[in-house]
Parts: structure tokens; C-alpha cells; sequence
């Protein structure tokens, strides 16, 4: 019978040995030890496979130079015709409800600057996760011999294509900081980088959780994330001060357009009186970040078993 089979000598040794071992010690070689450097390992391969894509990135736009000035100007115009409508409003009654002429431009430029940084971090369809996925495109990143959290993370990475948006972002939130009796410390920009942190997470969590549709849907939802990034582009830079109780709520969350730039906009300028509200944002990108994780990982285990049934190369980075 199995269950009186003796163990053998090096079996009995190893038992003896491991019994030999301190608790303690034994957690202290086997969890916390080998976490440390494949976190480091994980964060130096990040910082590699950055600088690759944007030298990439710089490569293509020298190779035409021409095409690239086309593409920044034609973007800086797009840009600033996003954002003039508010302006004019701003400038004509000096400012909109409680928010004065400076402070919807800085609310404007926060906007953008989150723009910028989904258009810089996230590009070639890794935003528009949807369409990697209707596509059938999703094989090309599960086949790397890496995380898929790591290829999303690199992917997309385009500094230079991707600034026309972010350069004139940063440009009017630092005119309209000038402008506005803030008392700009260490401790304000920490927690200005922190929410433009928060808010790029639930606009990235709001594209990836209705993209995730697209791992059962994969035709009817390929285009299902760029839909849902547009309907939170126009509205992110209106503040939403007049909204009634439960059209705001909404705006918080079935549609967190509220995060993107107005809400954080309020606790960084002192608009909102609770003492704690510039934290509100960064929880409730971890909110959002932890539904949407859950439900794209049931669709992974879906696609899993599925896998596509049709595919298309177009907009693939190759």
C-alpha cells in the first residue's frame, strides 16, 4: 500500500533538515527574499522597455520630419479648439458659478495634462483596449515572455508622438498657478502628481472595464472603448458644481467623468471645504481599479478558453 510505503533515507534527511529550520527563517527565505529582487527586476525591465519605445518613438517621427510637424500642429489646433469654448465662457463672465477665470483654466489644463498622459503612456490601442481585443490582437502581448500587465504598461509608450497634448496642458495649469494666490510647496505638488496619477487610473479603469466586453463580444464591442474615452473627454473640463444630487453622483460613478479633472481640481484650489478631499480621488481610482481588474481577469479566463475567432492587424504596433 502506498500509505506504509517507508520514506527513503534522503527523504527522511530532507524532512530533518526542514524540521530543523526556524519558522521565522524559513518565511524570511522563502517570501520576503525572492519578492524583492523580481519587483526590482520587474521595475528595471519597465525602465528598459520605456526607453526602447521612445527611442521608437523618436525614430519614426525623424524619419519625416515633414509628416511630424504636420501631426503637431494639426494636434495643437485640435487641442486648443477642445478647450475654447470654456475659455471664452470663463473670460466673458469671469468664470463659471464658483470657479472664477483662472481657475477654469486651470481645470482645463488638468484636464489636458491627463489627456496627454493617456495619449503619451497608452497609445497604439492599449487606451482603446477594446479594439486589441476585437481584433484578435491580445495573442501578440499574451506570446511575450513577460507579465501582461508589463506589455500594457510599454506598449503604448510614445513620449514624442504623444506630447502636442500634454506640453500645452502643462503650459495652463502652470499660467493659471501663476495667476491664482496658491501657495505652491512640496507637499501641493506631491499631491498634484498624485491625483493626475488617480485620474489618468479611472479614465484607463473606465476604458479598460466596458472594453473588457469585447473578450465576449469581440465584433459587436471592438469599438466600445473608444466610445466610452470620447463621452469622458467632452465633458472633463465643465465644472459640475450646478448638477442636482443624483445626476452628480452619476457623474461619479457609472460615468467618473467628475474624477478626470473637476473633482481633484476643487480639493487642489481649496474650492471644497472637507479637509480630506484631496484624497477622495486617488481611493476611488483604487476603487475602480480593483472592479475593473476583477472583471477583465474573468474575461482573460473566458478568452482562455475561447480564444478569437477572428483577427485584423490594423492599428497593431508590429
Amino acid at each position: 500500500m502506498a500509505g506504509n510505503v517507508e520514506p527513503g533515507t534522503d527523504q527522511r534527511r530532507r524532512t530533518n533538515d526542514e524540521r530543523a529550520i526556524p519558522q521565522n527563517k524559513h518565511r524570511s527565505s522563502f517570501i520576503v527574499r525572492p519578492s524583492s529582487p523580481i519587483l526590482r527586476r520587474n521595475i528595471w525591465r519597465l525602465l528598459r522597455l520605456w526607453k526602447l519605445y521612445a527611442l521608437l518613438d523618436f525614430t519614426f517621427l525623424l524619419a519625416d520630419l515633414k509628416l511630424a510637424l504636420t501631426w503637431y500642429i494639426s494636434d495643437g489646433i485640435v487641442n486648443l479648439a477642445s478647450v475654447t469654448a470654456t475659455l471664452l465662457l470663463a473670460d466673458r463672465f469671469a468664470g463659471i458659478g464658483a470657479w472664477g477665470r483662472y481657475e477654469v483654466v486651470f481645470l482645463l489644463g488638468y484636464a489636458t495634462v491627463v489627456s496627454g498622459l493617456m495619449n503619451m503612456f497608452f497609445g497604439y490601442n492599449v487606451l482603446t483596449i477594446s479594439r486589441r481585443l476585437g481584433r484578435g490582437q491580445l495573442d501578440h502581448t499574451l506570446i511575450q515572455p513577460q507579465p501582461i500587465w508589463l506589455s500594457l504598461l510599454t506598449e503604448g509608450f510614445m513620449p514624442f508622438s504623444g506630447s502636442p497634448m500634454l506640453l500645452p496642458g502643462i503650459a495652463l495649469l502652470v499660467w493659471s498657478a501663476s495667476r491664482l494666490s496658491l501657495a505652491i510647496t512640496p507637499g501641493w505638488l506631491a499631491l498634484l502628481a498624485l491625483n493626475l496619477a488617480a485620474s489618468s487610473v479611472v479614465v484607463l479603469a473606465f476604458s479598460f472595464l466596458w472594453g473588457s466586453l469585447a473578450f465576449w463580444a469581440p465584433r459587436a464591442a471592438e469599438e466600445i472603448s473608444s466610445s466610452s474615452i470620447r463621452l469622458l473627454y467632452q465633458l472633463k473640463g465643465f465644472p459640475l458644481d450646478g448638477l442636482g444630487s443624483l445626476l452628480l453622483s452619476g457623474m461619479l460613478t457609472v460615468l467618473p467623468v467628475g474624477f478626470v479633472a473637476w473633482y481633484p481640481c476643487r480639493a487642489l484650489l481649496g474650492l471644497d471645504p472637507l479637509a480630506w478631499s484631496r484624497w477622495i480621488t486617488p481611493l476611488a481610482a483604487l476603487s475602480f481599479a480593483i472592479v475593473t481588474s476583477w472583471i477583465f481577469r474573468k474575461g482573460m479566463r473566458y478568452y482562455g478558453s475561447t480564444g478569437s475567432q477572428r483577427y485584423s492587424s490594423l492599428g497593431h504596433r508590429g
